[in-house]
């Protein structure tokens, strides 16, 4: 799914001017606004700044932004704009008796302001514009984060609204209050979902005096004027159904109506799955069957290491040998008697390494079938999801 920058725009614009911001300069390719209160919360993260306002009463002063919805062509404005100024506007001829060839920017005929800075350091560039003035520029296209944010701020602030349907001129200055109907209305969201996606969105309402569920309901709603202020002489009757009752009802309609509905893409989809995974299953079955090297427990490589120690020969001392009264043992044999030893035990405790890595690729090779297994599953299984994505009590005549 994918937006087009003039579908981005007119989604931007509906919520800035539902939430009352200040549209100062419109184009194709941007828009200029400053935000209101509400909106100036919503997008700019400044929670201090508020709580600071909040606390002393202070004026509030919002921010201003720039939405450019295709970058494009608004750069190609921009130039045009430019070349066009440029041409209009006669060139500006330097003094060198005045300047000594640099106007710093003033035009023909004006000296140049003097400032603090320029008196000490002099010529200094522009400084970028600060405050409340400033206008802050972001382009906002599919996928981008600004136009995410406004998603979700849209998303959170209309989950749930209280209408009232707006009366004639006539009915008030009538002598009987006209009576509203409350209902409940509920945006559902069903996703058919397996390696392919399908999306609907089923708008509902039900009576709350008389439990009729209306499919459909966004266009009941479309013909009528609505505003969160209750008008005059108007009277609100009261529900004879409560709202977690009429929830129910409109979850209950909603499941019924899915299973009228044909399924065969979902036993292609579990035909897929199951295709998947025995190719899965073959390919990792022929991996883990291969032969292992069992790893030897350290409680019987010391058995034969004593083992070969006790089939050894102890070395007999010189002294008896050669029957020498004064004869003393000799180091370097009993070093060459220990490092004949040496070979053996580092033999043992190679193939032990080697058996025990063993071991461990085996056990990775196991986690990466069950995490490939997993995200199969996930990825074709067929499934519906229900979600409710907004609701509201709408009071209709």
């Amino acid at each position: 799914m994918t937006m087009s920058p003039h579908e981005v725009q007119a989604y931007v614009l509906t919520y800035l001017e539902a939430l009352d911001c200040q549209i100062m300069e419109r184009s194709p390719a941007h828009v200029t606004v400053k935000l209101s209160p509400e909106a100036d919360k919503a997008l700019t993260n400044r929670p201090y700044y508020w709580g600071f306002v909040e606390r002393t009463g202070a004026p509030a002063e919002t921010m201003s932004f720039t939405f450019i919805f295709d970058p494009d062509s608004y750069q190609q404005a921009i130039e045009a704009a430019e070349a066009k100024a440029a041409q209009a506007s006669p060139p500006v001829v330097p003094n060198p008796a005045e300047t000594n060839g640099i106007t710093n920017g003033s035009p023909q005929g004006e000296p140049p302001k003097e400032t603090i800075l320029g008196r000490y350091f002099g010529i200094t560039p522009s400084l970028p514009q600060l405050g409340p003035g400033r206008v802050l520029r972001e382009e906002v296209v599919y996928g981008s984060r600004r136009l995410q944010q406004i998603f979700g701020a849209a998303r959170e602030g209309g989950a749930f609204v209280n209408l009232f349907e707006q009366a004639a001129k006539r009915q008030l200055r009538a002598t009987a209050p006209a009576v509203y109907e409350p209902w409940l209305g509920v945006c559902f969201k069903v996703e058919f979902a397996c390696d392919l996606k399908r999306e609907e969105l089923h708008f509902l309402g039900i009576s709350l005096r008389s439990g009729e569920i209306i499919e459909k309901f966004g266009t009941k709603l479309n013909r009528r004027d609505l505003s969160p202020r209750l008008a005059e002489n108007m009277h609100v009757q009261t529900a004879k159904v409560s709202i977690f009752d009429a929830g129910a009802a409109l979850e209950s309609h909603l499941t019924n109506r899915l299973l009228e509905l044909d399924y065969s893409w979902a036993e292609k989809a579990q035909e897929r799955l199951d295709l998947e995974l025995d190719v899965l299953d073959t390919y990792y079955e022929a991996v883990l069957r291969e032969d292992t090297p069992e790893v030897e427990s350290p409680g019987k490589i010391t058995s034969d290491t004593e083992n070969v120690h006790s089939n050894r020969t102890p070395p007999v001392p010189l002294k008896k040998v050669l029957d020498i009264t004064n004869a003393k043992p000799i180091g370097a044999d009993v070093e060459l008697a220990a490092e004949a030893a040496v070979p053996i035990d580092s033999e043992t405790d190679a193939e032990e390494e080697k058996a025990k890595q063993a071991v461990i690729d085996r056990e990775a090779m196991k986690l990466q079938y069950e995490t490939r297994r997993t995200e199969m599953i996930w990825q074709y299984e067929p499934k519906v999801k229900v979600t409710a994505i907004s609701s509201g009590m709408f009071h209709l005549r």
